[in-house]
């Protein structure tokens, strides 16, 4: 489900950086140092406050959110959202249609092209800005070249990791996964019921905040492009959460980067005019958003289940060395609790191009499930793996039952692997005969 560009993001930081835990913590607040200088950009019109103000508050926001959040591809979205609606409002800014103002809108339309190649769903951002550029008060023919412009800028990064990808061959594979399986299978993974579950409390005050600061800049009649672009990220940022079905906390980052920079947008201005009717529940609303939010860093910083996997991944790590001999490849049947980090940590890959497993065991009557199975089992005679671990806990539902719900798989599991290990998260099956 992960698309071209968060594999490219993910091989640069591991060919620069390294792949161990210091690297991916540099590039973390790396990336949130980008962005906070990102929401500045934007916010500067509105006062120094109100800038520093946006990006103190997200970078909050995200450190308190704990270290699932470290890397997660929708918050490495958010630098490419803001920097694509900076491009859009300089351009609305401008009174008229200079060169400057197109460089600014290309490169606009740039940043959320690359967002674009991480994850599709911002092709919503995108065409919503292009509609705010359609109607902007422009000359008819200068609105028809802004909007080619910022079309043609954002189709580069697409049309360049589409050219990589057919390249490397891989094209059609990615084309067959994102026809078949992606759009019509996976989206329909949903799990709305747990959406209450995700700390919801620092939201109220926030939406409060934005609430007060748009109606204060209406009133006021200081309403700016920069408003009206900020607000269509407002509204992306609902759609990437909801459209998503998802539930997981990471999908709200886009909503959380734009809320944050309209809720500080009439910071500066009220405290400098003293109305207090808007500033007192403005001022009042944002410091118990940072109060809420230094609760929700407490709770997350001790957060025993990140020592947990940890422990999950060093013990398979242990466990697996003494089964595997020179060249061996591992098959791990995981989602997300820890076996492709082990196989990181032994260098060691698997014989298939299946990472996790999930996907074998939803919409199984499909073709599409019926195709994948039968390459998996297919790759895995072909190249047989020195160590097969199969992992207790599977997504989103079922537990070691999910193979025998596989019986293709479990045959060839039983046919030629023993069992050698079994701990509370994994059992390792090691090849029953070796050459």
């Amino acid at each position: 489900m992960n698309q071209p560009g968060v594999y490219l993001v993910h091989l640069a930081v591991m060919r620069l950086v390294g792949d161990g835990d210091l690297a991916w913590r540099l590039v973390d607040l790396a990336w949130l140092a980008l962005t906070a200088v990102a929401i500045v950009a934007f916010a500067r019109p509105w006062g120094a406050v109100a800038s520093w103000g946006a990006a103190l508050a997200f970078a909050a926001y995200h450190l308190a959110s704990g270290a699932w959040h470290a890397g997660q591809r929708d918050f490495m979205l958010s630098p490419f959202l803001v920097a694509g609606a900076l491009g859009v409002a300089r351009w609305l800014e401008a009174a008229r249609m200079r060169p400057a103002a197109l460089v600014q809108l290309a490169l606009g339309g740039l940043a959320l092209g690359v967002a674009v190649t991480m994850k599709p769903h911002t092709v919503v951002l995108g065409a919503a800005l292009a509609l705010v550029a359609a109607l902007s008060r422009h000359r008819a023919p200068e609105r028809a070249a802004g909007v080619a412009v910022y079309a043609g800028a954002a189709a580069v990064a697409p049309a360049a990791v589409l050219a990589w990808l057919a390249s490397s061959g891989a094209l059609g594979a990615w084309w067959a996964i994102v026809r078949d399986y992606l759009l019509p299978l996976y989206s329909q993974l949903t799990r709305p019921d747990d959406w209450d579950v995700y700390r919801w409390g620092h939201w109220a005050p926030l939406a409060l905040a934005v609430v007060v600061s748009l109606a204060s800049a209406a009133v006021s009649r200081r309403w700016s492009p920069r408003h009206t672009v900020a607000v269509a990220g407002l509204g992306y940022g609902l759609v990437h959460f909801f459209g998503q079905r998802k539930g997981w906390e990471y999908h709200l980052y886009p909503l959380a980067v734009f809320a944050t920079l309209l809720a500080f947008s009439e910071i500066d201005r009220v405290l400098r005019t003293r109305a207090w009717a808007v500033a007192g529940p403005l001022v009042a609303s944002l410091i118990a958003i940072v109060v809420l939010l230094g609760v929700k860093g407490v709770e997350t910083v001790d957060a025993h289940w990140v020592w947990d996997k940890e422990r999950v991944v060093r013990l398979l790590t242990e466990d697996l060395r003494p089964h595997l001999g020179a060249g061996d490849t591992v098959q791990v049947l995981d989602t997300t609790e820890g076996g492709i980090h082990a196989l990181l940590r032994l260098r060691r890959a698997p014989p298939t191009r299946f990472i996790y497993d999930f996907h074998f065991h939803h919409h199984v009557d499909t073709p599409t499930i019926q195709r994948l199975r039968a390459e998996f089992v297919r790759d895995l005679a072909a190249h047989p793996p020195g160590a097969v671990v199969v992992f207790a806990r599977g997504w989103p539902a079922g537990g070691y039952d999910r193979i025998d719900r596989f019986p293709e798989l479990a045959a060839l599991l039983s046919a030629s692997y023993d069992m050698v290990q079994e701990r509370p998260a994994y059992t390792i099956l090691a090849k029953r005969h070796r050459p």
